[in-house]
Formats: C-alpha cells, sequence, structure tokens
C-alpha cells in the first residue's frame, strides 16, 4: 500500500451555484485525489485582487493522499476543468479554483508547481479557514504557525462564515 501524504486544500468559487460547486468539488476529491479527513466551514468573503465580481465562498480541505505534488496538481487541474473553470486572467471570476496551500511540510519551487502556496500567509480568505482545521500547522518556510500568519496578517477583507442553514 502506498503511503499516505497529508495535504491542505483550499477551495473557492464565485460564479454560478456556489454551493453545488464546492460539493462537487469535494466529491471529485474523494473520487481522484483521497480521503478528506477534515473540513472546514464555510466562508464567504470579497474577492481578492480584482474586486469587480461577485463574493467568493471558499472551504479548506485536509486530504490524505497518495498522490505525488505534481500528480496532485494534474488531478486538481483535471477535477477543475470538468466543473467548468476557465482559465482567463489571473484574478477572473470562476466557478471552481483549488489551491494546493502545503503537501506535508515541503517545499518546492519549480515553474509549474510552488509548496507550500506562495500568497497564502497573505490572505485571509485561506488563514481563516485553516485556522478551523489546522491552526498548529508550521509554515515550513516562515517556521509560523497559521494562528501565527493569521495575527500577523495585514489582510483586511473580511471572511464570514456561513450559517448551517444557508449551506443545506
Amino acid at each position: 500500500m502506498k503511503k499516505q501524504h497529508k495535504t491542505h486544500l483550499l477551495l473557492g468559487g464565485n460564479l454560478g451555484d456556489r454551493l453545488a460547486n464546492l460539493a462537487a468539488a469535494r466529491k471529485l476529491i474523494g473520487e481522484k485525489i483521497g480521503i478528506i479527513v477534515k473540513k472546514s466551514s464555510l466562508y464567504e468573503t470579497e474577492a481578492w485582487g480584482n474586486t469587480d465580481q461577485p463574493d467568493f465562498l471558499n472551504q479548506a480541505l485536509e486530504v490524505a493522499t497518495n498522490l505525488n505534488p505534481v500528480d496532485l496538481l494534474h488531478a486538481i487541474l483535471s477535477i477543475e476543468k470538468k466543473l467548468g473553470r476557465e482559465r482567463e486572467d489571473k484574478w477572473s471570476a470562476r466557478t471552481i479554483d483549488i489551491d494546493i496551500l502545503f503537501y506535508e511540510a515541503k517545499i518546492l519551487n519549480t515553474k509549474e508547481l510552488t509548496l507550500p502556496h506562495p500568497h497564502l500567509h497573505e490572505r485571509n480568505f485561506v488563514l481563516v479557514p485553516m485556522l478551523e482545521i489546522a491552526p498548529n500547522k508550521q509554515h515550513p518556510v516562515f517556521k509560523k504557525t497559521i494562528e501565527e500568519l493569521y495575527e500577523a496578517s495585514k489582510d483586511d477583507l473580511e471572511v464570514t462564515m456561513l450559517d448551517e442553514l444557508e449551506t443545506v
């Protein structure tokens, strides 16, 4: 049996039925990537970067996978494509976005993939859901926990947890 690796992913989307898109992404992640061990609540946030677009829904996941980082990236790109993701501008609206935040404590910087995610420490829409599922996860580059990164964050975008009733 292949070794299971712990990876943290962030799901997001702001087009179409956002709840259904995130649910479909979770289902495909379970089928193609691995077991979802933990999932955060759903959070709504104003768009980051290009702010002239609908608000995003985001959710952090901890997933046990036997895929290596590059195969994980390819599986994610396949899931995004299947769910209607069209890559246009860097911060354009999208049906689904799946980012690899961490892969164990691996540090990688290639043309195709950078681990950990190079901007996760700057974005509350990443840090707040991660606080819920992995507050003590240490960033392998900065040597700070998610909680410490959140406390030092200069991002002023509001991140709002959705009511459970809104997510049914």
